[in-house]
């Protein structure tokens, strides 16, 4: 694999002051906050009313996890726009493309495509991501060489980034739920139970080599791609760590579950899986009103990318009714074909009006849309992802991002207003600063390796459009 030339410094050299105008702390907004971030990249104290030193900006946030990316999709933007063959045009047909696409991949593009994937994610104000990644060999299935080859590309791109990584490798066994065998353009997804164990342990070696905020989860892919035990095999190897899985994504697959397990996805999973705050379960767009209510009960968090479920066509998640039941979710750009924080969480809103026609849908009495949804990811992103995150508190690391107080609909907004604001009107534009467990990535709007990351991915561009 091609090593890059730049990579952020790892290490902490110093302790770090950022002093905020204003900051969103655990109990709410405080002024004159000094952030104490240590030299392992972790929150040390955080003091409101303290006098002006360090690094100043105007509002500090925590900044969500991404916990849903397959990073590779991002170099498709545009290409699935036009009407195929088909009398109607879907999910199926998309995945067809994206099949023919993964033909011509090599372990350099993938790199280069998920370290610019993860710089358009921390500009955009995420702090780390939870990588869902099954292109895990040769285009005819083969394995590469070294087992975790398209891995270590992953963690190579998090190394150049400076971006929190938590990697899930996929198992991903069959091509629907009668176990048929995988067709040509998922071959270079599949692997055995075996084979997946010893992938999962030479990922782990890989992560190791990464600062002390990485970290390894499970995702068998979904129930179509996976026989019902293997759901045990990954939660046992998954031990103490996070799982993550697709489930009730689209109608043709609730359909096909339905029939090959004699029940709908979300209640089968209730009934034979032991879902807890650990389990992160994707999309969920197509649940009854009593699946959601269950699915918020089993404290498993909704991860949600409605930019992708938009594009996809999916449906919409019932993001009302699963908050009113004290459901948790965090936030995710699945196929990367717009990368911003603040569109997917104006998407999860406004898909809430279209349908309920009704406005504020998500807010609460004591705290504003835009409130609810930040706090919200930020929350529901960290525990996905089990990463020591989610709010400005001692002890936690240190995923931090500022606004550009600058900004015009910013100027003089303080509170709950600065966030409906940046959410319903903003754009990436907003982002001033962005920390990753302390690594100061994203500095005035930009990454500071953002030249190097983006003439790698232009390569990569160019060679692909020779091929397709």
């Amino acid at each position: 694999m091609r090593k890059h030339n730049n990579s952020v410094n790892m290490k902490m050299k110093n302790d770090q002051m950022i002093w905020a105008r204003q900051a969103l702390l655990p109990n709410g907004w405080a002024n004159d906050v000094l952030v104490h971030v240590d030299t392992l990249g972790r929150i040390a104290s955080v003091t409101a009313d303290a006098p002006r030193q360090g690094h100043v900006v105007d509002t500090l946030l925590p900044a969500p996890v991404n916990l849903h990316s397959h990073a590779f999709q991002r170099a498709m933007a545009g290409m699935t726009e036009a009407r195929g063959p088909d009398p109607r045009d879907t999910f199926w047909t998309w995945r067809r493309l994206m099949f023919r696409f993964l033909d011509h991949l090599t372990p350099d593009d993938a790199r280069a495509i998920a370290a610019m994937v993860q710089m358009e994610m921390l500009q955009a104000g995420f702090g780390a991501l939870a990588e869902f990644h099954y292109l895990h060999h040769q285009p005819d299935g083969r394995p590469y060489d070294k087992l975790s080859e398209m891995a270590d590309g992953i963690c190579a791109a998090a190394e150049q980034t400076g971006m929190g990584l938590t990697l899930l490798p996929v198992l991903y066994r069959f091509g629907g739920c009668d176990r048929r065998p995988l067709a040509p353009g998922q071959q270079r997804f599949g692997n055995t139970r075996d084979r997946f164990a010893q992938l999962v342990a030479a990922t782990d070696k890989t992560l190791a080599t990464l600062p002390a905020d990485s970290a390894l989860g499970i995702a068998p892919h979904s129930l179509r791609a996976v026989q019902p035990d293997d759901l045990a095999f990954c939660a046992e190897l998954a031990g103490p760590r996070v799982v993550h899985m697709h489930l009730a994504e689209q109608v043709e697959e609730v359909t096909e579950v339905h029939a090959a397990l004699g029940a709908r996805p979300v209640e089968w999973l209730l009934d034979n899986a032991p879902l807890s705050d650990r389990w992160c379960l994707i999309h969920c767009t197509q649940m009854t009103p009593a699946e959601t209510v269950a699915l918020a009960g089993s404290n498993a968090v909704a991860g949600l990318c409605p930019i992708t479920e938009a594009s996809l066509g999916d449906g919409i998640f019932d993001g009302a009714r699963f908050l009113e039941h004290g459901g948790r979710f965090g936030i995710g750009s699945d196929s990367n074909i717009r990368i911003s924080l603040t569109e997917e969480l104006r998407g999860l809103e406004y898909s809430q009006r279209l349908r309920d026609h009704s406005r504020a849908v998500l807010a609460t009495r004591e705290c504003s849309t835009g409130r609810v949804l930040w706090q919200g990811a930020a929350s529901g992103g960290a525990k996905a992802a089990g990463r020591a995150a989610g709010s400005i508190a001692t002890g936690l690391w240190a995923d931090l991002v500022a606004l550009d107080g600058h900004q015009t609909d910013l100027e003089g907004r303080c509170g709950d207003l600065v966030l409906d604001t940046v959410i319903f009107s903003g754009d990436n534009r907003c982002i001033a600063d962005v920390w990753s467990a302390g690594r100061h990535v994203v500095r005035a709007g930009e990454h500071i390796h953002k030249a190097s990351i983006t003439t790698d991915y232009r390569r990569v561009l160019a060679r692909l459009r020779d091929v397709m």
